[in-house]
Order: C-alpha cells, then structure tokens, then sequence
C-alpha cells in the first residue's frame, strides 16, 4: 500500500506559505498563481493554520469581509490535522472524510515536509487499484 512519501516523492515537497498577518488577498493571489487550494500558514517556520478556498468562502464571502485588509488570521483553521511521512493514503483518505478536509500538512520528526491533497491521494488509491487489476488480469490470463 502507497504511503505518503511516495505521494510526495511524486509531486514534490514544495511548501507554500504566508504569515498571519498577510492580507486575504495576497494568500489568494499565491493560491491562484500556484494552482493550489490551500495555502499553509507559518510564523518563524511554525505551522499555525492551513487557509483554504473553503475558509474564504465561509469567513470571508459570506461575512462580507474585505480580501485586501482582512488579515489570513481572521479566516485560517488554526486546528490543523496532520499525517507522518510513512502513514498509508487509506489512513489519509479516512481522516480526510472523517474531518471533512481536503489537505493534509505532512511532518517528518516534528518536522513540516510537505503538502497532500485529497486529489493527491485519490490518484495515488487509483493507481494502486489499477496496479492490482492488471495484476489480477495477467495472472487469470497466465501472462506474467
């Protein structure tokens, strides 16, 4: 079974952060310049909040709040879930579904390391999943 670093051996561990106090719109500029859906949020290199196209829309939006002086603080979840460098997606996929979230920091020995989406780790199920079918496929063929 697939495990988060082979996720992010695939993908790259580029992590892209703003501070607490960057405005709404300058993390929504990174988020769109990076294709991305959720920015993690660090002050001196500590993880403090994750803030997601789902936090704008909920803390944001629909408050009427302004982007451009509304502080990432303002809106970031500061309850962050996190999953290890060696945990299994099938464990991410649960967590993810339990929590209602759809990305995940990744810490190696206290240590931030990257970024999984929930996108990520239905990739990673699918080609697990096709691994196994041709596999099965070859054996009830007799090819090998």
């Amino acid at each position: 079974m697939k495990t988060v670093y082979e996720i992010l051996k695939g993908k790259g561990k580029e992590i892209w952060s703003v501070r607490p106090n960057d405005s709404i719109f300058d993390a929504l500029a990174l988020m769109d310049e990076k294709n991305i859906g959720a920015v993690l949020v660090r002050e001196s290199g500590k993880l403090v909040g994750i803030f997601s196209e789902r936090d704008y829309a909920r803390k944001v939006v629909l408050k009427g709040k302004s982007s451009k002086e509304t502080p990432v603080k303002e809106a970031m979840t500061n309850r962050i879930a996190c999953v290890k460098i060696d945990q299994k997606i099938d464990e991410c996929m649960a967590l993810m579904t339990d929590k209602h979230i759809r990305h995940l920091p990744v810490v190696d020995n206290d240590q931030l390391c990257g970024i999984i989406s929930i996108g990520d780790v239905v990739l990673a199920k699918i080609s697990e999943q096709e691994f196994i079918i041709e596999q099965l496929e070859n054996y009830i063929t007799g090819v090998y």
